[in-house]
């Protein structure tokens, strides 16, 4: 669940690009050295909420963040679909902390983890 962190102010980056970081990253990890025998592990992109309106102390660090990101979660499924890795998109259950219109809060997480879960199950990952 990466691309958040891209859409600071000091990032001038939108959706379509912070996904082709995702794409290199995937890139790498299927590029890395593993044991003979090992299996490539699978990968899931997990889009992560959209951004509402930052809050709080981190207001700042993500002035127009909101407007930047608006799109990333279809970027990254045209990545997982690219790349041939599972895709989840967190806004399926939750949205961004109201908090801080960001992150996700104590409960989110937890929800988020058995919806995954419930996913994988479903799909015969796990």
């Amino acid at each position: 669940m990466l691309g958040t962190n891209d859409f600071q102010s000091t990032h001038d980056i939108n959706a379509w690009l912070s996904a082709q970081g995702t794409a290199k990253l995937v890139q790498i990890i299927r590029q890395a050295p593993i044991e003979p025998g090992m299996p490539v592990p699978e990968i899931m992109i997990v889009a992560p909420p959209k951004i509402m309106e930052p809050k709080g102390d981190i207001a700042n660090k993500f002035q127009g963040a909101k407007t930047r990101n608006a799109g990333l979660s279809s970027e990254l499924e045209k990545i997982a679909s690219e790349q041939s890795a599972l895709f989840f998109d967190t806004a399926r259950v939750t949205a961004a902390s109201k908090v801080d219109g960001i992150h996700l809060d104590e409960d989110q997480h937890h929800l988020l983890g058995k919806a995954i879960a419930r996913d994988l199950l479903e799909k015969n990952i796990i």
